[in-house]
């Protein structure tokens, strides 16, 4: 199957932070990509803005060292010279006045004007505010801001209003990268566009909704930042709440920017309070590799969680009486995104099955190989009688969309070439953002005021023996982690 290209209007992209990390893994080698595929149109601009003094020749040789270095195995290297040549480089002062006239220099009338905001959250209004006082933005200017979206429901509030001083709402573009992954969307479509699952996504037939996000990798260079977050603010507060509202959502009435933002938004209001017993906190210890939490992050009394495991509950006609369990952690078994809807088993069998009839599971898979297995209940070859088997028919969207997955974009290709089109389909809301903190708080408030420290659980292991508990008191069991 090979992909459209739809190409984009002309546009100037300035990437606020184009010397850093997630310019250098991400950005870059995405824009690049999407200009091999012919959706980037020639006349593009793209502007580094960074503190880093040097002029267009030698951000042009960073940015070729960091496509080349992180470029995927398929990438056609051979137009890259020419991508560079789209390329400036302006040196900003974000809280001073340096370097903004000559930003304002570059920037041409009568195109899509998008800044990316790839820089600490406490230098958007700094930013923000010069770009309004310097003329650089105008009304049908677009900016993109990264995670994280505050640190509690008051920040979060008081971010929203910076930003919202200079921008409106239809400007704003807070992006989670796993809203731009190709299976996440094919969530909806599997949804709302095929017959076969929406007449069952409901508790009538669903038993419960497994979402999980495990990591191999400890904090690493993250030690400083991470000590004070936690996995319920890195993970659960943004990227699992996404990924929650999108399976637990009620069809919206087209598909647009707002009708699906309404509808997530429906979903985190009704979320249930979690109980005492619904939560899990973990930190990793003693690995193989010598490896523990306490010392990566140097503070031997560190009371935050590297794993978190919840019980959710939505209280709504349609998810009443179906849990929804959510597990992130580092250091474990395996790296994998998925989510796992295991529907109600059969309420009758006639076949003689001795550990009675099994369930059906649909399994959407976000990483590392994204695609969706809905596990069915067959009979077993051969001859001996009516034996059952249960097996995954799968779509491997590598397989469906091209060799080896070289057709899909990544997430953050699609998401920039978003905000171009000017679709805020896959971007949070600031009320949504807000939303999920107001549901967040609380939970954070108890742990912090609290003495109680989180489960240890060995590196390389499926997290604390209490998680397994919080589905076998449910007679439930997680699925395994595995890649």
């Amino acid at each position: 199957m090979v992909s459209r290209i739809i190409p984009v209007d002309e546009f100037d992209l300035v990437i606020f932070g184009a010397t850093g990390d997630l310019a250098h893994r991400k950005i870059l080698p995405g824009l690049y990509r999407r200009y091999v595929a012919g959706q980037v149109p020639p006349s593009a601009q793209i502007i580094g803005a960074a503190r880093t003094k040097q002029d267009d020749a030698a951000f042009r040789l960073e940015a070729k060292a960091a496509i080349t270095e992180f470029a995927g195995k398929g990438d056609d290297l051979s137009q890259l010279d020419d991508f560079l040549n789209h390329l400036r480089y302006v040196a900003i002062d974000a809280r001073g006045t340096d370097g903004w006239d000559g930003l304002k220099a570059l920037i041409r009338p009568g195109v899509v004007h998008a800044f990316y905001f790839s820089v600490a959250p406490a230098l958007f209004g700094d930013i923000a505010q010069r770009l309004a006082d310097h003329g650089i933005a105008d009304a049908n200017s677009r900016i993109v801001v990264e995670k994280p979206f505050g640190r509690d429901l008051a920040t979060a509030r008081a971010l929203n209003a910076t930003l919202a001083q200079h921008f409106a709402e239809n400007q704003i573009y807070r992006i989670d990268h796993y809203l731009g992954k190709e299976t996440v969307q094919n969530l909806m479509a599997v949804r709302f566009a095929n017959m076969l699952f929406e007449p069952l996504w409901n508790a009538q037939y669903v038993d419960h909704v497994q979402i999980t996000v495990a990591e191999t990798v400890g904090v690493g260079g993250r030690g400083e930042y991470y000590d004070h977050s936690g996995a319920i603010r890195d993970m659960v507060q943004n990227h699992m709440m996404q990924l929650l509202c999108l399976i637990a959502m009620e069809p919206p009435y087209h598909f647009d920017p707002d009708a699906v933002r309404d509808e997530k938004l429906k979903v985190i209001r009704a979320l249930e309070p979690l109980l005492p017993g619904d939560i899990v906190r973990g930190q990793y210890r003693d690995g193989v590799d010598g490896s523990d939490y306490l010392k990566d992050v140097d503070n031997p009394d560190s009371r935050t969680e590297s794993y978190v495991a919840l019980k959710v509950r939505i209280a709504n006609w349609r998810w009443s009486g179906t849990p929804f369990y959510l597990r992130t952690g580092k250091k474990l078994r395996a790296r994998t995104s998925e989510i796992v809807v295991t529907f109600k088993a059969p309420p009758h069998s006639i076949f003689d099955e001795s550990d009675g009839p099994r369930s059906n599971q649909l399994v959407i898979k976000l990483q590392p190989n994204e695609g969706m297995d809905l596990t069915v209940m067959i009979k077993e070859p051969g001859p001996g009688g009516m034996r059952l088997v249960q097996v995954p028919l799968d779509m491997s969207f590598a397989d469906a969309l091209g060799a080896n997955g070289t057709d899909m974009p990544d997430a953050y290709e699609r998401l920039i070439m978003d905000v171009i089109r000017g679709n805020q389909t896959l971007f949070m809301r600031g009320d949504e953002v807000e939303a999920a903190w107001a549901w967040t708080d609380p939970i954070i408030g108890d742990w912090e005021g609290g003495t109680k420290r989180p489960e240890p659980y060995d590196a390389g292991s499926s997290g604390p023996e209490e998680a397994l508990r919080l589905l076998h008191r449910d007679n439930r069991r997680w699925r395994e982690i595995r890649s």
